[in-house]
């Protein structure tokens, strides 16, 4: 049986009893990755995470897999990969990128890596981040430049490439032949809307009931978060009938509390922390929200749209590099100028008078997720791994 060890960027912390705290997007991850691997199916990780805020405790014994733990800047060796037959990496994270030295000789492993980032969208978030200053955002800036030379050079020499959304796909296809897109996500066929709850919310929106906006997502500047109340105050100004529901936690949310507060907008704007995404975000969207609200201004491949898409929700955003390309294949949505609150307020005042609209791309909106749900995509990705195994 084939044995596959998955170098991922996903954080880990040891915790004094040996238990591990883990990304449970990773660790179901890595479960149906198991499922649909005919053989072992292992991780690599490397600590240096403070905190894992959707993170949950496992015992090591209990994951089903196995996880290789390294020191924040441990470099992987030869031994980290004894025994495997193929190696998945993230060409995300740095430390990976040295991996093609070690894979694709007599006894080594094959290699293919998984990419989510362009070098734009790198720059872009050095850009919008507020932490840093100018000069720390010039050295990151300077690092970034002159890793990409060495990202493009391994991502060459690996036995496969798989691009996670359309950026990604469109920056790196020409560097490796063997390389496919996949739109990561959470989606299970089962977690998606139901005929019924479809029903429900084209009744809702035909009836003249409110608009019931949503956004979810961390409440940080690079996210567009800050953009949110002055949509909302155009829509209230216009006269627009609507809620929105904000679901997150961030460092600008005592901001976007106080302006709820400083424009009279209780009443519409709702400001919710976090919420379990399986058993909270999705059945909330599915049955309580008719549109998506999206300020992303990033082009990296956010797995909200195509969730929020499988929840029935059509997405009213930015056109960022991903959103416009998926809302471009989709047609179940609608992109506005990059940064644009008034653009944005106006196409949803628009479509508050052509509630048809909305159903329409919300009904092409699910059908386009459920051809990318959780199973499927793994399943593509797991399909080229073995194929790289058995050439």
């Amino acid at each position: 049986m084939p044995q596959q060890l998955n170098i991922a960027s996903a954080p880990v912390i040891v915790l004094p009893d040996g238990r591990l705290r883990l990304d449970r997007k990773f660790v179901e991850g890595m479960h149906l990755s198991g499922e649909l691997w005919d053989g072992r199916f292992d991780a690599l990780l490397w600590q240096g995470a403070l905190e894992i805020p959707f993170g949950a405790e496992y015992a090591p014994g209990d994951l089903g897999f196995r996880i290789q733990v390294l020191e924040p800047d441990e470099t992987i060796t030869a031994r980290h990969l004894e025994g495997y037959d193929v190696a998945g990496a993230a060409a995300d994270y740095h430390l990976a990128l040295d991996l093609p030295a070690l894979c694709g000789g007599p006894g080594q492993p094959r290699l293919v890596y998984s990419i989510e980032y362009t070098l734009a969208t790198r720059l872009q978030i050095i850009r919008l981040d507020q932490s840093r200053g100018p000069l720390r955002k010039l050295r990151s800036a300077i690092w970034n430049l002159n890793m990409e030379r060495h990202r493009r050079a391994a991502l060459k020499a690996a036995d496969g490439v798989q691009a996670n959304g359309f950026p990604a796909m469109e920056e790196f296809k020409g560097l490796n032949a063997n390389t496919i897109l996949y739109l990561d996500n959470r989606m299970t066929t089962d977690m998606m809307a139901t005929e019924a709850e479809m029903e429900a919310r084209a009744a809702h929106l035909l009836s003249g009931g409110p608009l019931r906006l949503i956004h979810s997502g961390r409440l940080e500047t690079m996210k567009g978060v800050q953009d949110i109340v002055p949509i909302a105050r155009i829509l209230g100004d216009a006269g627009v009938d609507f809620t929105l529901d904000i679901y997150g936690a961030g460092s600008l949310e005592a901001e976007i509390r106080a302006g709820i507060a400083r424009f009279g907008l209780a009443d519409r704007v709702r400001l919710h922390g976090p919420v379990d995404f399986e058993t909270g975000l999705v059945p909330i969207q599915r049955r309580a929200g008719d549109l998506f609200l999206s300020c992303h201004r990033q082009a990296d491949p956010s797995c909200t749209y195509i969730e929020s898409m499988g929840c029935g929700l059509p997405v009213a955003g930015y056109s960022n590099a991903m959103w416009a390309a998926m809302r471009d294949d989709a047609d179940a949505g609608w992109c506005v100028p990059l940064g644009d609150t008034s653009a944005l307020a106006q196409q949803i005042i628009a479509l508050d008078k052509a509630r048809g609209e909305i159903v329409a791309h919300g009904e092409r909106a699910l059908s386009y997720a459920r051809r990318h749900d959780f199973r499927t995509v793994f399943a593509s990705r797991i399909r080229q791994l073995a194929e790289v195994v058995a050439v």
